[in-house]
C-alpha cells in the first residue's frame, strides 16, 4: 500500500496535549457514529463504503461509454458545478501518469457569457463530447450552459449528437433524467445517499475521468485501501480531525491548505468546497483557505507569516514528483545561484517546504503535514477518502451536520426573486 501519513509534530507546542487526547478519543466515537449510520446526515453517507463495492457492471459500463467518447472527441466538457466539476477538476489535475484522451473542458460553473462565448470559440473546430452533471437539472448555472452547449452539439452534429452526450443525473426524475430518455442519452445515475461534494467517486467523476485517460480502477482501489484502514480506530484521519478541533479550541479558526505543486490547486479547491461547505453552519466551523506555494510566499507570506494568529497550516507533500530538473552550472555567478549549481528543482523545493514550515511555526503557526507518495490514481483515491472521512468526523465533532448545506439557499433565492422567476 502506497504511503499516506499525518504529521502532528510541527504542532508541538501549540496546544494541550491532554485536551488533543479526549479530542482524539471523542473523534475515534464519531467515526464509529459514520460507519454505524447514527450520526446526523447519515442518509447521505453511501460514500463510507461505496468504495468497497463490488460494483463491476456499473465499471463496466463507464469504461466501455469512456472508451466510446475518448474515439470520438478532442475534447470533452463537462458541465457542473461545485461537486459536480471541483473533483473531476482535481483529479484530472494531478493524475499522473495517464493514457491519451481528449481535453476536459469545464463549463455551468459560472454565468459569464464572455467566458461561455470564448469555450465555444475554442471547441469550433473540434471534435467535442459532452458530459452533463446535475442531479435535478435546474441548477442555474449548469442549466443554461447545458441549453446552449445542447443546441450547439445538435447544430454541429445533428441527430448524431445524442452518440455524444452523456447526463449523469437521478436515477427517477429531473430535466436531465427526462431529456436522457426523450433523446436516447447514454445515462449514469448519482446516488440518492451521496451529496455533491463528496461525489467524486462516483460517476460524477468517474465518467469524464475514465474518458480523459485517468485509471480509475487504481483511482477506486486507493480509496477502498484507505477506507480499510479508516476502520482501525484511531487512524490519521481521526488524528487530523481532532487536531483541527484543537487548534480551534485555541483560537485558531482558519485552516490554510499549503500545496508545493501546481498540480494540486484544485485539489485544494475542492479541500475548500468539501471543508467549507460541511463545517459552515450553525455559526460553526474553521474557515478553509488555500495558497499554492512558493510563488503565494510571495503575496501571501507576509500575512502568514506576521498577521493575526488565529491560523493554522496543513500541507500536502508528494514525496515522489514525477520528474526532476537539474539546476547547471553555467560558470558564472552573475544570478547569484553558483551554490545550487548541480541541485534539483525537487530538492530545493523541498527545502523551501521545510524552511516555510519551521518559519511560519516559529511566527507562530501551527502545521499539520500529510505525506503521498506519488501522483498516481491510486495515491490520490486514498487522499480523496482521507479528506472527506476526517471531514465528516470534524464535523459530528463540531456538533453539525456534515452533509446538508441550508445556507446554499439563501443566495438563490434572492437571485431567483431579482430574476422575476414565478413563485419568488
Amino acid at each position: 500500500m502506497k504511503k499516506l501519513e499525518v504529521e502532528l509534530k510541527p504542532c508541538d507546542g501549540f496546544f494541550n496535549v491532554k485536551k488533543y487526547d479526549e479530542k482524539l478519543e471523542q473523534a475515534s466515537e464519531c467515526a464509529d457514529k459514520l460507519f454505524n449510520g447514527t450520526g446526523r446526515g447519515s442518509d447521505f453517507t453511501g460514500w463510507v463504503n461505496l468504495t468497497l463495492r463490488d460494483d463491476e457492471t456499473q465499471m463496466k459500463k463507464i469504461i466501455d461509454t469512456a472508451d466510446r467518447l475518448r474515439d470520438k472527441s478532442d475534447c470533452m466538457i463537462n458541465i457542473g458545478i461545485g461537486g459536480s466539476y471541483l473533483g473531476t477538476k482535481a483529479v484530472s489535475d494531478f493524475v499522473f501518469p495517464r493514457s491519451e484522451g481528449p481535453e476536459i473542458l469545464y463549463a455551468g460553473n459560472s454565468i459569464s457569457g464572455t467566458d461561455m462565448h470564448g469555450l465555444i470559440e475554442k471547441i469550433e473546430n473540434k471534435d467535442v463530447s459532452l458530459c452533463v452533471v446535475s442531479k435535478s437539472g435546474t441548477t442555474t448555472e449548469p442549466a443554461i450552459a447545458f441549453r446552449i452547449l445542447e443546441g450547439w452539439m445538435e447544430r454541429k452534429y445533428g441527430s448524431k449528437a445524442r452518440e455524444r452526450i452523456v447526463g449523469i443525473t437521478d436515477a427517477r426524475k429531473g430535466a436531465v433524467k427526462s431529456l436522457c430518455d426523450e433523446k436516447g442519452y447514454d445515462s449514469f445515475v448519482i446516488p440518492d445517499d451521496i451529496g455533491g461534494r463528496y461525489s467524486v467517486l462516483t460517476p460524477v467523476g468517474l465518467v469524464p475521468l475514465a474518458a480523459s485517460g485517468i485509471d480509475i480502477r487504481e483511482l477506486m482501489k486507493g480509496a477502498a485501501d484507505q477506507a480499510i484502514v479508516s476502520r482501525d480506530l484511531p487512524n490519521d484521519g481521526t488524528m487530523y480531525a481532532a487536531m483541527r478541533n484543537v487548534l480551534l479550541d485555541e483560537g485558531r479558526t482558519t485552516e490554510i491548505l499549503a500545496v508545493y505543486e501546481e498540480a494540486l490547486r484544485f485539489m485544494a479547491e475542492w479541500w475548500k468546497q468539501l471543508f467549507g461547505e460541511s463545517e459552515g453552519k450553525e455559526g460553526r466551523g474553521i474557515f478553509p483557505a488555500s495558497v499554492v506555494f512558493s510563488a503565494d510566499l510571495h503575496s501571501m507570506g507576509q500575512y502568514i507569516q506576521e498577521g493575526i494568529r488565529n491560523i493554522f497550516e496543513t500541507v500536502i507533500h508528494i514525496e515522489k514528483p514525477p520528474f526532476d530538473m537539474l539546476i547547471p552550472d553555467t560558470g558564472s555567478n552573475e544570478d547569484g545561484l553558483a551554490y545550487l549549481a548541480g541541485k534539483t528543482m525537487n530538492y530545493v523545493n523541498e527545502t523551501a517546504m521545510r524552511a516555510t514550515m519551521n518559519a511560519h511555526r516559529a511566527g507562530g503557526v501551527p502545521n499539520i503535514l500529510i505525506n503521498i507518495e506519488d501522483r498516481s490514481s491510486y495515491s490520490l483515491g486514498r487522499l480523496i477518502y482521507f479528506f472527506e472521512f476526517s471531514c465528516a468526523v470534524s464535523g459530528y465533532l463540531l456538533g453539525v451536520n456534515p452533509f446538508d448545506q441550508p445556507g446554499v439557499e439563501a443566495y438563490k433565492k434572492e437571485m431567483f426573486r431579482m430574476l422575476g422567476k414565478p413563485g419568488y
